[in-house]
């Protein structure tokens, strides 16, 4: 692609955009962007000053979108999840049609679908999805190539896995070096980078009430600490007690750093925890963060202990 002309981009799904930040600090300019979530769609005109077009994007009109260099988007994942139930019938599970449909449509040069990794997992006509969807988009003329990203290798102190489907009409595109990206967007050596939840949030102040800013506890202490505050920020937001039932922390007592349900002795396991141990996984599961390790994927209901 030209790199003296800056590109259009479409963002589906957009939710506060996190895909379209990548975008926008790229020089991309987002030109139109769709969410369901009205919560969501306020959020995002705060953070790029464009209000998107709230609804539900598989009952709109294809053509009232405009044309664009690029569209990119994360339909909705908990039919996929393999923490979710996967139910056959979950229509949020469609709209990875709709974007399919969308980009047939529309023919951007490129395009780019993010999901969790249990997409590749999932089925259709007999099919693992992730080859029909590569299939049909090949018949359109794109070069697909898909990824499976973990994003603690882009200095994100997460154990978090997606599944990227990457399409254009240019020839294909490659996953991203994360040595590269670290040195050329951060300045930033990986062979020395800390990934532990110590370094991410280990400069937190106490935790507040609902709507109230925690105040820091020290200066950045990591070099996370330091892309986090590079706005030179004092205070943070949602860092909020969640409330916990007696029982519940009754249950947390137990659990050491780095553990989860399964430090939990039977005689005060609930029965869906005893019926974890017995048939594994689960990890999450009244997990605890252990301060010299990345933190598990943040969940839907992070702020209950007992999912």
């Amino acid at each position: 692609m030209d790199e003296s002309k800056r590109y259009s981009v479409v963002s589906l799904f957009c939710g506060i955009g996190g895909m379209d930040l990548g975008f926008q600090q790229s020089g991309f300019e987002i030109i139109w962007a769709n969410d369901i979530s009205a919560n969501a769609c306020k959020s995002y005109e705060k953070n790029f000053g464009l209000k998107p077009t709230c609804g539900d994007i598989s009952k709109g009109s294809i053509s009232t979108i405009p044309d664009a260099d690029v569209i990119v988007g994360g339909p909705p994942c908990q039919a996929f999840s393999l923490v979710g139930k996967r139910q056959p019938d979950d229509e949020r599970g469609e709209l990875v049609f709709t974007f399919l449909r969308i980009v047939k449509e529309k023919k951007p040069k490129c395009f780019i679908m993010e999901n969790v990794p249990g997409l590749a997992a999932s089925r259709i006509n007999g099919r693992r999805l992730t080859d029909y969807l590569i299939e049909e988009f090949q018949k359109l003329g794109y070069c697909v190539n898909i990824i499976q990203p973990i994003a603690t290798d882009y200095l994100v102190p997460q154990k978090r896995r997606r599944i990227f489907i990457l399409g254009s009409l240019k020839g294909f595109i490659q996953k991203p070096d994360p040595i590269s990206f670290a040195k050329e967007c951060y300045n930033i050596d990986t062979n020395r980078y800390d990934r532990s939840a110590r370094a991410a949030i280990g400069d937190l102040g106490p935790c507040v009430s609902k709507g109230e800013s925690s105040e820091y506890r020290s200066k950045p202490h990591s070099e996370f600490a330091q892309i986090m505050r590079s706005r030179d920020r004092n205070s943070v937001s949602l860092h909020e007690c969640p409330r916990m039932s007696n029982k519940d922390k009754e249950i947390v007592a137990y659990i050491p750093p780095g553990g989860n349900y399964q430090d939990i002795p039977d005689h005060i396991a609930p029965g869906r925890v005893l019926k974890f141990k017995e048939t594994g996984g689960r990890t999450t599961t009244y997990g605890r963060l252990h301060p010299d390790e990345p933190a598990y994927t943040i969940n839907t209901y992070f702020r209950r202990p007992n999912v």
